[in-house]
């Protein structure tokens, strides 16, 4: 019955080691999940900042001109002469 028991009070202090060394990985993983997701926010506000300055400027002539000839191609076709 003693073997039993130190059998299995052994098996305890493994798993509880081993609850102890997930418990520390999974913290570290949550603070680099939650840096990198701080970073991503910065990012994205960053290009989401640039890309509403540029949607705000008037096109100018030759974008707008520019655009609308390459809409009307077909990919593969020539543009009649």
């Amino acid at each position: 019955m003693e073997r039993v028991n130190l059998k299995l009070y052994l098996e305890n202090v493994y798993i509880m080691e081993e609850n102890e060394r997930l418990r520390r990985k999974a913290q570290a993983l949550n603070q680099e999940n939650k840096a990198l997701l701080a970073k991503l926010n910065t990012n994205h506000a960053a290009a989401s900042s640039t890309s509403t300055t540029t949607q705000r400027r008037p096109p100018t002539a030759a974008s707008a001109a520019g655009a609308g000839a390459s809409s009307t191609l077909k990919p593969g076709k020539q543009q009649p002469k």
